[in-house]
């Protein structure tokens, strides 16, 4: 089973390139003849997205869907509050949306040792922007600027003014960022790494997925994965094509 790591965005035309192997991977792990169930986590409220959450979970289940046969539950988690991990129970995957990176960050910690077991004992796991991020070990939470000085869009920032790297769930060794190419978060990355805060790590661009399991890394969808190295001479930056 794999990691999968998207970048953001929501073009119905790219949900089955993006979504189809993880709703293929639930389908592995559910019992003979029954539809998958795949738990979604969306943190809610506060001055970002939905208030209650619901419609951000209704383009997932579309979006699963579409991608293949399946049963999205919905967990619902208000900013400032944390998953249970009772409702990571009988889950056959499992996907973390998108919103707040801190407020994501924030509601799973209580859980994080329960996602790595199931992880860990073969669970899939999508994590789709703020959900990809916080899968790192060293999570890159937001912020737009390095010592005062800007590095990638304010917008970006997600509330924070500084650039600022956290502890993530730590499923993959790899920092990433989301919305690379249409955000201009790649650039944070370089700085990020060219400051010594990270290792380098991969910025990811809408419909797009890293996927990460047995073998070597893939990419599927629109656009491309950015990797990030350090170097004697600097930072390196490839991409990793679909």
């Amino acid at each position: 089973m794999s990691i999968h790591l998207v970048g953001g965005g929501h073009a119905p035309e790219w949900h089955q390139a993006v979504y189809g192997g993880f709703v293929a991977e639930a389908g592995e792990r559910a019992v003979p003849l029954a539809l998958p169930r795949i738990a979604v986590i969306v943190v809610h409220g506060g001055d970002h997205g939905d208030s209650d959450g619901d419609a951000t979970f209704e383009y997932f289940r579309a979006a699963l869907t579409d991608a293949g046969p399946c049963e999205p539950v919905a967990i619902l988690v208000a900013e400032g509050s944390a998953v249970e991990q009772s409702s990571l129970a009988d889950a056959d995957a499992l996907l973390v949306a998108g919103g707040l990176t801190p407020a994501y960050r924030d509601a799973v910690a209580p859980v994080v040792g329960e996602i790595r077991r199931l992880v860990s004992g073969g669970l899939p796991y999508l994590g789709f922007s703020a959900g990809a991020a916080i899968a790192a070990e060293a999570a890159i939470v937001g912020g737009w600027r390095i010592g005062g000085v800007a590095v990638c869009p304010s917008d970006t920032g997600e509330g924070l003014d500084e650039v600022t790297i956290a502890e993530g769930i730590g499923l993959i060794d790899l920092a990433i960022d989301a919305h690379a190419a249409q955000w201009g978060t790649l650039g944070r990355l370089v700085a990020a790494t060219e400051a010594g805060l990270l290792d380098g790590g991969v910025a990811i661009d809408e419909s797009t997925a890293l996927i990460v399991g047995e073998g070597p890394l893939r990419v599927v969808g629109a656009g491309s994965v950015w990797r990030v190295l350090p170097s004697e001479q600097g930072v390196l930056v490839s991409t990793l094509g679909v």
